[in-house]
């Protein structure tokens, strides 16, 4: 058992930001943007509002490890396969949490996402959730995702009878965030019943958007550019913290609380002890852990099973292996068992071959825990971090081929995962502090696909082309479709 607490020593991570020529003993080695100027760095021709798009475009010009610098502030990216898979040795890296993870702390503090390393409440919180996500606490899960799934159903039933397309979206948000509250913490937003987001995904939404604005905006302009934002931004996390304030305090007081012995998450917070040391988690960082499942819980999986429809509304071969395979498996029944969903192998591959395309969490930051040199080529110093671009790693044909941009589930048949070099596919994150929700993740994901494909069939708005919107996480931007019910043909009895 890992221990809990560690002395603050002179390995303790400074705040703030550390910018590369801090860390770097050979940054002039790193290529960067030509046309870079005095003072304001490589900003000619940058995008604020899509930052990784734009570190995307400059990567596949510079080659696999490059840097960017914009007022004083300077990052070194990594996209290659063999200097990604260098930055996941357990031994001689760490995650780094800075950048927009950093601007998430005012809110979600050590939480199991924005924690820094040396904090005990990682630990702590990590292995007293970790049997929230097993197996029989999966299984446990599962009528309620079946549940919220055929909410969703309702909804895009009405707008098929309609005649309407559907906001993909806008659906697969209330979709997760109902699934994450419900299974978790026993909470019911009633997004389904509301025309507009809920207010807790405006708030959301909004506090990721300023973590990613406080990014590109020079430190010493923050306080005059953003004014305006920094109000809203306040007021966003005091309504993310009073909301889960109520959730917590209804819970206490006895509603909400899940049928049977197994509980959710929000039971384990409030009443598991660490098996070890009897520690238990306190109130503050509890409010905490559920803001950061919460938001982490479902802004991802909306933005997967996204793309993931996007794709197979462009791919109808896709859509048609698919749904073959779903009603192989799943035959007759209405409702799929939970050990039916893992045998959709299938749509398994549809769904990571939508991550690897774009992954909704882009990128990861490693730092050095002690002075190394990164694939053999690059020293750095302990504390040195640099920024996995997991949406380029992803499309590094030195892994992925020669046409990387193609949507090829057959990417993920077995055959070709065990050809692959290891640590090439990441999008959740890699190491001890990769996601702990991963397998929640992508047994809803699977489940809905699996549901949507035996129940519609799905055409893309003609004309659309894929626009990637970018929030800290990544989402279609109006992407919407067109349904058409299918008739459900059932064998004899």
């Amino acid at each position: 058992m890992a221990q809990l607490t560690r002395p603050a020593t002179d390995s303790t991570p400074a705040k703030g930001f550390r910018s590369a020529e801090l860390g770097w003993p050979e940054l002039d080695r790193i290529p960067h943007p030509p046309r870079r100027l005095p003072l304001i760095g490589d900003v000619l021709g940058a995008n604020v509002r899509t930052p990784v798009q734009d570190s995307m475009r400059i990567g596949r010009q510079l080659g696999p490890v490059f840097r960017r610098k914009a007022f004083g502030n300077e990052i070194v990216f990594v996209w290659g396969a063999r200097y990604a898979a260098d930055l996941a040795d357990e031994s001689r890296f760490a995650k780094h949490v800075g950048l927009g993870v950093a601007n998430l702390r005012p809110v979600a503090g050590d939480g199991l996402f924005t924690a820094y390393n040396h904090e005990p409440n990682w630990q702590l919180a990590h292995d007293v959730l970790a049997p929230g996500f097993g197996r029989d606490a999966m299984a446990g899960y599962h009528p309620l995702m079946l549940d919220v799934a055929g909410r969703l159903m309702a909804a895009w039933d009405a707008r098929e009878a309609a005649g309407e397309a559907v906001d993909v979206p806008g659906d697969m948000t209330k979709l997760t965030l109902e699934t994450i509250a419900r299974t978790g913490f026993g909470h019911d937003f009633g997004s389904f019943e509301r025309e507009r987001p809920h207010p807790f995904v405006s708030a959301m939404v909004g506090t990721l958007s300023f973590a990613q604005r406080r990014n590109v905006v020079p430190p010493a302009l923050a306080p005059l550019l953003l004014r305006g934002a920094e109000r809203r931004n306040a007021a966003d996390m005091a309504y993310l913290n009073r909301t889960v304030d109520e959730v917590v305090a209804a819970r206490r007081a006895g509603a909400g609380r899940p049928t049977g012995a197994q509980g959710d998450l929000l039971d384990r917070m409030l009443e598991v002890a660490h098996p070890d040391t009897g520690e238990r988690l306190s109130p503050e960082n509890i409010r905490r852990q559920v803001i950061t499942f919460l938001v982490a819980g479902h802004e991802t999986t909306s933005g997967a099973l996204s793309f993931a429809l996007h794709y197979l509304a462009h791919h109808p071969d896709v859509l048609a292996k698919a749904r073959e395979e779903v009603e192989r498996v799943w035959g007759d029944t209405d409702e799929p068992a939970y050990e039916q969903v893992a045998k959709l192998r299938y749509l398994r591959r549809v769904l990571d071959e939508a991550l690897r395309l774009w992954p909704t969490a882009p990128a990861f930051a490693r730092e050095a825990t002690v002075d190394t040199t990164l694939g053999g080529t690059h020293p750095m110093r302990r504390g040195a971090w640099a920024l996995v671009l997991t949406s380029l790693l992803h499309r590094d044909p030195e892994a992925w081929g020669e046409d990387p941009e193609a949507f090829d589930p057959d990417r993920f048949a077995p055959a070709a995962v065990r050809s692959r070099a290891p640590h090439v596919f990441k999008p959740f994150g890699t190491g001890a502090r990769a996601c702990i929700g991963r397998q929640f993740a992508l047994h809803e994901a699977t489940l809905v696909l699996g549901l949507l494909l035996r129940r519609y069939d799905l055409h893309p708005e003609p004309g659309y082309r894929l626009r990637v919107v970018e929030r800290l996480t990544l989402m279609p931007e109006g992407l919407r479709l067109n349904l058409g019910r299918r008739a459900r043909v059932r064998t004899a009895d």
